[in-house]
């Protein structure tokens, strides 16, 4: 890494402690912008990450879709396509080199406003890809996301140029190795906007059952289509996507309110709550009761 990025990942960590400051993760001024700070190592916390630009400034952490791994630390940049259920784990961590990561939301508008205001090209008949992906922090990146972080020292900037930074943090993305990707989502036609539409529907209906042939309907494709490419950009089926939206909605739910593990189950969409028990194990590794002792204590 060159002596440049080190000095400001450098300025970059000082700030974000300044607005961290104790472990956990933080909102900002910026609505769209989130810090995430934490002393130690941890377990694995599931949870469904949004369209977002994510970097690791401090640490190493490891993100888990499906089956499919992906580390990155401070040389590196984290970026969900659309909406995905996901395991994190901080890998690297202590209390005296805290590890820091941030996180920019974004929406399909905002990348189809920079593919109509710029030259990149994407086609529609682009191949399906995976919707996350790591790839190489570069200087021009790393300052735009520096410019952006400073605003939270001026609030009175950020209505104005808090947009244009986000912008510029995209635009680079966007031409960056992976851009084809990201630029999928926003294309009318593409196989991934298509999908993308799919996972909505999904989100919104996680505790409905669906018929495959529904699906199909939205993301106007064949059956066998569909389960291809959804499959390609989520690394699961859309059966199993719905699973993980599921458990990990009962688990919030059993987390949140003194409420019965069998209650749960129905109101996430089981009707069998000794299904729901096994499958909730097999993701979680305990039982639905003694998860949540587990995690109260």
């Amino acid at each position: 890494m060159s002596e440049q990025l080190h000095k400001q990942q450098d300025e970059l960590a000082k700030l974000m402690e300044r607005y961290s400051g104790r472990d956990g993760v933080h909102t900002t001024a910026i609505p769209s912008l989130f810090f995430t700070r934490q002393s130690n190592v941890t377990g694995s916390n599931f949870g469904v990450y949004n369209p977002s630009f994510c970097i690791v400034v401090q640490g190493v952490k490891e993100v888990l879709l499906a089956q499919e791994r992906f580390r990155y630390g401070p040389a590196d940049y984290l970026v969900a396509s659309v909406n995905l259920p996901v395991t994190g784990r901080v890998m690297e961590a202590s209390p005296k080199v805290p590890y820091l990561s941030l996180k920019l939301e974004f929406t399909p508008s905002q990348i189809l406003e920079i593919l109509s205001d710029s030259e990149i090209r994407i086609s529609q008949k682009e191949n399906t890809k995976r919707g996350m992906f790591v790839s190489q922090l570069d200087l021009s990146l790393l300052d735009a996301v520096i410019r952006l972080v400073r605003l939270l020292d001026n609030l009175k900037d950020i209505p104005v140029l808090a947009p244009l930074f986000t912008k510029e943090i995209l635009y680079r993305i966007l031409q960056g190795q992976h851009g084809v990707v990201l630029g999928q989502i926003a294309i009318e036609g593409s196989s991934t906007k298509r999908i993308r539409n799919v996972i909505e529907h999904i989100m919104n209906n996680y505790d409905t059952s669906f018929r495959i042939e529904e699906l199909s309907e939205i993301a106007n494709m064949s059956t066998a289509s569909l389960h291809r490419h959804f499959k390609e950009v989520t690394a699961m089926s859309p059966i199993q996507f719905q699973k993980q939206l599921r458990l990990q909605e009962a688990r919030r739910l059993l987390l949140s309110e003194s409420t019965d593990a069998g209650d749960v189950a129905f109101r996430v969409g089981y009707e069998s709550p000794s299904q729901f028990s096994r499958e909730y194990s097999r993701m979680f590794g305990f039982s639905p009761i003694q998860d949540i002792k587990r995690l109260r204590a």
